[in-house]
């Protein structure tokens, strides 16, 4: 198993977490708690960057759900950028994807 990193930048729309390795019951609770920790104002908006992803459980899957809650809370907003395939896929089965905005990268917002 691999570990869990992540990586924050500020962008000019908010916070970036760029998480890698495997998301999954032990580690979720990590990204949780720094989700938590991020100060959210209204109308920014928090990326996820899940390009190094590797593998991510039904933990992790309620780990970005709690991140979602937290952005909400602060009227933000949230993306998930550069999700690997076979979480997409996930996402999809379970109607996730009509949940998160999804997008290609982590890059500037347009």
């Amino acid at each position: 198993m691999k570990t869990l990193t992540i990586h924050h930048r500020d962008a000019e729309t908010g916070p970036v977490l760029h998480v890698a390795g495997d998301l999954d019951h032990a580690r979720a609770p990590e990204l949780r708690g720094q989700v938590g920790r991020l100060p959210l104002t209204p109308g920014q908006c928090l990326v996820l960057d899940l390009s190094g992803l590797e593998f991510c459980d039904s933990s992790g899957i309620t780990a970005l759900l709690a991140a979602r809650q937290h952005a909400l809370a602060a009227d933000a907003g949230i993306v998930l950028a550069g999700v690997p395939a076979n979480l997409l896929r996930v996402l999809t089965l379970v109607g996730l994807d009509q949940v998160f905005t999804l997008r290609p990268d982590s890059g500037p917002m347009s």
